[in-house]
Formats: C-alpha cells, sequence, structure tokens
C-alpha cells in the first residue's frame, strides 16, 4: 500500500487506515486504550443484557434509561478516539480528557433521571437542572458528530438542529412553529423524536450486534477466507483480477458497512492484482470503487443503514433484506458484464493459474464461515430472532476460531478487536446522536409535513418529474453526509412525498439508499474512487468518471424497482421472475453500451460506434423497463422494442469481430 493511501481520511466518518503500518486500533494506547477497552465490554454487557432480559444483578432498565446509557458511553469514549483535528487514534489531550467526563457526567444524570423525565413529560416543561444539563450534553452532541462525521456533515446538523429557533421567520414552504433556545434544547435531548429517536432505537437494539459479527467476522479470517473464494471462483477468468475485486469486496462491504474502508483494506491486493494483468490504473481504482460502493448494499448485512430502515418502516430486518437482493444482483451483475467487456475488448487474461488457490482447499479450510453464515440466516429468517442472531453467530465464531492456529486470537489481537469494535461504534454513536437533532428539528417545527405537500405540489402530481427531484436531492445530500445520515434525513422529508405519489414504500426507502451512495463514485465529491485513485497512483478525476462508466447501472437501477416493485420481489413470483430476467439482459447489453463491445459478439468501432452505443444503450432500457403503469408497455412488447434496437449494433460487432477477432 502507499504512503499516499495509507493517509486516506474520509470527511464522512469513516475508518482512517493504517499509518506507517499501524491501524487507528493499534495506535490507541496507555490509559485511553484500556479505557475503550473497559467501556466496550462494559457497553456490549449492557446490551446483552437488555436485549436477551438477563437481568444481570437484577437489572431491568427502560428503554430511554438504556438508550441514554448505551449513547452517553459511547458519546463518553467518542472525545479518547477522535482527535480534535481529526484522525483516529493517538494520545488524547487534557481537554479530551475533560469533554469525557463531561459527557459521563450528563450521562449519569440522564440516566438517573430517566423516569421522571418519561413521567413528566421533561421534553416541554424540564426543569432548570435539567435543562442546563441539556445544552452541555447538546454541545457535547455537536462536537462528537464534528470529531467523526467532519465539517461538512457537522455544518448541516448545526443548522438543522437550530432551526426551530428560527424557523417562524423562514419564508414558505419551509416555515414552521418557532421554539426557543431553551425550549429546543431539552427537546432535542428529551424527547423520544430527536437524538434519542428512531436511529438510537435501532443502534440499541439491532444494529450494535451486527457490527460486533462484522467485526470479530473480519478479525477471525473471514475476509481473508472471502477474498480466496473470489479468486478461486474466477480468478482465472479474463479480467480475473477485477472480478475477484468484485466478489471480495462485495462480501467485505456487506461486512463492515463502509466504503472507504472496504476500498482500503480489499484495494490494497486488488488493485496491484488488476495493474498487474493489464488494467489501466484509473479503471483499477474505478473497479474496487464500484465494488465496494455495492458491498455497503448488498445483504445479508448491508451495514447500518438496513437495520435504520427497518426501525423506520416498523419491518422485520429480513424483508428489508430480501427486498435488497435483486437491486444489489442487478449493480454487481452490470458491474461484472461491464468488466468482461472491458476485458475482452483489451484482451485481457486472467491470473496464473499457479497464484490461484485451490477452490476445493479454500472451503475445506473455510468451511466454518459457510456455516456461521447459515447459522445467521436460519435465526434472521428462519426463527424470526434479528436481535440475538448476530451475537450466537459471534459467540460460533469465537468458539470455531480457538481451534484455528492460523487466526487465533491471542491476547494482542483480541485487544485490537475490542478497540476496533469500540471505535466503530463510538463512532457510529456520535454520528446517528447528530443526525437525530435533524428529525427532531422536524418533528419539532411540524416542517416534515408540510414539506411533504410543498414538494408534491411542485412537481405537479407527475411521479416521474418527483423521482427526478427525489433523485438529485438525495445525490445532493449524499455528498456531505453519511450513507446513515443522508438516508435519515431524506427518510423524513422526501420518502413520504414519493409514498404520497403512489410508489411502494418499501423501493422508496431503497430507491433513497442507493441514490444516497451515488456520491462515492460521482465527481466532484466521489470519496470512494478518490480513495482508490491514491492506491492506485491515478487522477482523482479521471477515476471518478471511468467510475460512473463501470457502475452506470446504479444511476439506472434505482428508477426500475421503484418504479416496478417486482424487481424487490413485491409481486408474484412469475412477475419477479420475468421481471429479474429482463432486468438482468437489459443491464448487460446496457454495460456492453458504456464500454463500446459485446461480450461474446464483437467490439463497436469505426465512425458509427458512439451512435450504435447510444442505440444499444437505450435498446438496453427497454428490454429492462419495468411494465408500469407509468410507462405504458408490456414485459413483451417492451423487451421486442429493445431487441429490435439491438439488432443493428450486434450485427456491427459481429462484423467487426470477423475482421479483428477478439477474445469472446
Amino acid at each position: 500500500m502507499t504512503d499516499k493511501a495509507t493517509a486516506a481520511l474520509d470527511a464522512k466518518g469513516i475508518e482512517q487506515v493504517a499509518i506507517d503500518g499501524e491501524t487507528p486500533a493499534e495506535r490507541l494506547a496507555g490509559p485511553a486504550r484500556w479505557v475503550v477497552v473497559i467501556g466496550t465490554i462494559l457497553s456490549l454487557v449492557l446490551v446483552v443484557n437488555q436485549l436477551f432480559n438477563i437481568q444481570l444483578f437484577g437489572i431491568v432498565l427502560i428503554e430511554g434509561r438504556y438508550l441514554y446509557l448505551l449513547g452517553g458511553m459511547y458519546l463518553a469514549l467518542s472525545f479518547l478516539i477522535f482527535q480534535l483535528r481529526g484522525g483516529k487514534g493517538g494520545v488524547p489531550s487534557l481537554l479530551d480528557w475533560a469533554l469525557f467526563a463531561a459527557a459521563l457526567g450528563c450521562t449519569a444524570y440522564l440516566v438517573q433521571t430517566a423516569q421522571q423525565n418519561l413521567s413528566s413529560g421533561w421534553e416541554y416543561a424540564a426543569p432548570l437542572t435539567a435543562q442546563y444539563v441539556s445544552v452541555v450534553f447538546f454541545f457535547l452532541v455537536l462536537e462528537a458528530c464534528r470529531r467523526a462525521g467532519g465539517m461538512v456533515l457537522f455544518f448541516i446538523v448545526l443548522f438543522f438542529a437550530f432551526y426551530p429557533t428560527f424557523a417562524g421567520v423562514v419564508p414558505d414552504p419551509f416555515s414552521g412553529f418557532q421554539s426557543t433556545f431553551m425550549q429546543t434544547v431539552p427537546y432535542h435531548i428529551y424527547s423520544a423524536e430527536s437524538s434519542f429517536g428512531i436511529p438510537m432505537k435501532a443502534f440499541g437494539g439491532v444494529v450494535i450486534g451486527f457490527i460486533l459479527f462484522g467485526a470479530v467476522l473480519q478479525r477471525t479470517g473471514g475476509g481473508q477466507f472471502f477474498n480466496d473464494l473470489a479468486l478461486g471462483m474466477v480468478g482465472g477468468y479474463r479480467g480475473g483480477a477485477a472480478k475477484v475485486s468484485i466478489f471480495a469486496s462485495g462480501f467485505m462491504g456487506s461486512m463492515s458497512g463502509s466504503v472507504i474502508s472496504n476500498v482500503l483494506t480489499t484495494g490494497a491486493v486488488s488493485i496491484p492484482a488488476m495493474r498487474k494483468t493489464g488494467f489501466s490504473a484509473k479503471t483499477a481504482a474505478a473497479t474496487e470503487a464500484c465494488a465496494s460502493t455495492g458491498g455497503v448494499l448488498m445483504p445479508p448485512i448491508m451495514g447500518a443503514t438496513a437495520f435504520i430502515m427497518a426501525s423506520f418502516l416498523s419491518r422485520p430486518y429480513v424483508e428489508i433484506a430480501l427486498a435488497a437482493a435483486i437491486p444489489s444482483i442487478l449493480f454487481y451483475w452490470g458491474l461484472f458484464t461491464g468488466i468482461d467487456a472491458y476485458s475482452a475488448k483489451r484482451g485481457l487474461k486472467g491470473l496464473p493459474k499457479p497464484d490461484l488457490p485451490r477452490l476445493k482447499e479454500v472451503m475445506i479450510e473455510g468451511w466454518p464461515y459457510v456455516f456461521v453464515f447459515a447459522l445467521l440466516l436460519y435465526m434472521m429468517i428462519g426463527l424470526r430472532q434479528e436481535s440475538s442472531a448476530p451475537f450466537y453467530a459471534t459467540v460460533l465464531l469465537l468458539v470455531v476460531n480457538q481451534f484455528r492456529a492460523r487466526f487465533r486470537l491471542n491476547k494482542q489481537r483480541l485487544g485490537n478487536m475490542i478497540v476496533g469494535v469500540g471505535m466503530g461504534l463510538a463512532e457510529l454513536t456520535a454520528i446517528l446522536l447528530g443526525v437525530g437533532l435533524i428529525v427532531g428539528s422536524f418533528s419539532a417545527t411540524g416542517l416534515a409535513g408540510t414539506l411533504v405537500n410543498e414538494l408534491v405540489f411542485m412537481a405537479g402530481d407527475n411521479t416521474l418529474v418527483l423521482l427526478a427531484m427525489g433523485a438529485l436531492t438525495a445525490f445532493i445530500f449524499g455528498m456531505g453526509m453519511t450513507v446513515t445520515a443522508c438516508y435519515i434525513f431524506l427518510a423524513v422529508v422526501l420518502a413520504p412525498a414519493l409514498e404520497a405519489g403512489g410508489l411502494n414504500q418499501l423501493a422508496v426507502h431503497l430507491f433513497i439508499l442507493y441514490w444516497g451512495m451515488v456520491s462515492f463514485i460521482t465527481p466532484p465529491v466521489a470519496l470512494g474512487a478518490f480513495a482508490a485513485s491514491t492506491m492506485a497512483g491515478s487522477n482523482p478525476i479521471a477515476t471518478g468518471f471511468e467510475a460512473m462508466r463501470l457502475g452506470g447501472v446504479i444511476y439506472i437501477a434505482p428508477f426500475f424497482f421503484v418504479l416496478n416493485p417486482a424487481l424487490i420481489g413485491q409481486a408474484p413470483a412469475w412477475e419477479v421472475t420475468v421481471a429479474l430476467a429482463s432486468a438482468l439482459v437489459g443491464v448487460a447489453v446496457i454495460s456492453s453500451a458504456l464500454q463500446g463491445y459485446i461480450s461474446l459478439i464483437g467490439p463497436l468501432e469505426g465512425a458509427m460506434a458512439y451512435p450504435m452505443r447510444i442505440v444499444l444503450f437505450f435498446g438496453g432500457v427497454l428490454i429492462a423497463k419495468p411494465e408500469t403503469a407509468l410507462l405504458p408497455m408490456s414485459y413483451l412488447g417492451s423487451f421486442a422494442a429493445g431487441a429490435a434496437l439491438c439488432a443493428v449494433p450486434f450485427y456491427m460487432a459481429w462484423r467487426a469481430n470477423q475482421t479483428d477477432p477478439r477474445t469472446a
């Protein structure tokens, strides 16, 4: 890994990778390290006691007291983990320790008075001492959000946190009920609609278990297993190194839920391998960026956002994961076919056979991971135990790990794992508490309902216009927020408007999630592409545009499934099958058009190459087009029209291949 790559840091609250060979967990030393270890262990004991109703020492906590204790502990730890000027690890300053102590003090008060808060309605009528504590805690949340989420997210949160104090003087349609500062702040801290609302409830109920599971899976060799599995499956085929990146990053991203940390871990192996087999620097980096972005959208884990979505929709998480399966398949299929076309066009080969692990040996060594995932899925789908499933799977992983010398946890590895888990949980807590302030402001001012009506009015009841507005809004907010923060904001503001347009509720929320991810590969922000470009030594902007071309399906697929819920499994089985088959064919054609090469047919070259690529692109869109009342045409009619458009480009590619044969 290059020095530039090791210093790559995401402004969206994503993990900073090794500097001088050390991870952030290894750099945190001294008393702060022990405090993080002890705090993480105690918090996990608290979570297990609450979720499994163990009643350890006879302790039974009401939900508000539990969330105050859990959120306050990690808020305090965040001041020891994140430095004042950005970055993780290092030696905390006296100021950091003072903020840590202040957070613990406020937390103790909130926990002690939780029952009084609940019974007396402190969000509207807090006593004087409670008001002062809420002000201190409020500013601690803002500072922790700044450190963990970066300046862009901080200023967005800051603006909306204070919005109720001037909402009455803002012009329509953005005006709302106005409150004083000392009315607004207690509402943010004591109500169940703000910092300790839905996001933190999801965190304390389901998210924390899956983050723990993902961290333990990576530390016990799961990442290595999935990388070797991908190498054994597709490494030997043309463009094999890139195809390995697609599979490995998909597996890893699903576990970590972080685009940048995914890029900087799997990319350290995949990008040099792609360069070695003939990929240009920008294409190698773009492939890794796209694959890592898609990993956050891939079941069964999908990162924290999917669990928050489940809480918003009051649905079992497994429904969210199953609905996300087909869109995820379409994205990765588009990326896979695009890489295949790129490789065929340039005559690239696969990795040498001696460099590939034998699939049989990989499965013999790694079958415990398959068994652990089987247990996880069975408990989630069969037993519907979403909260407890990751804990059972984690325990099984740790037991299996002790019988495997290669990845066995010694004292140092175990310590780094606990610190790493604590860092990840503190980071997410700081961001969720901050983003909760946005949700609270919309609740306090009544703005959410007003904006819904205004957006519907502006779109003129035209669902396609409303979707385009939604996509643009999600993209813009995705530039400055984490995926989770962007989703929470838009789920409150935008989703109701789209649902009012007659669209499927689950499809709408997945649409927002996908378009919130787009900024990771789209200039001018393109954080995923930029992080990968530092590792490949390519031009960041050029890498971003190459990522747009390779991952072009991510811009189109959301419109397909939001207009036709069959593509998220919300239809009879026969319709889901037909819609998926048409979409797979159409996506492959679209990827071929973007690359200028039709796999198994030949290249599109000459003076008519670009016009034919445009024709081929629209042919692919017609083939994949959903059957919907907004775009009246049956699956068969749409497929036939698309196939007719594709006929001439296919013929030209076939003729070109006759005169200049390539690997097909």
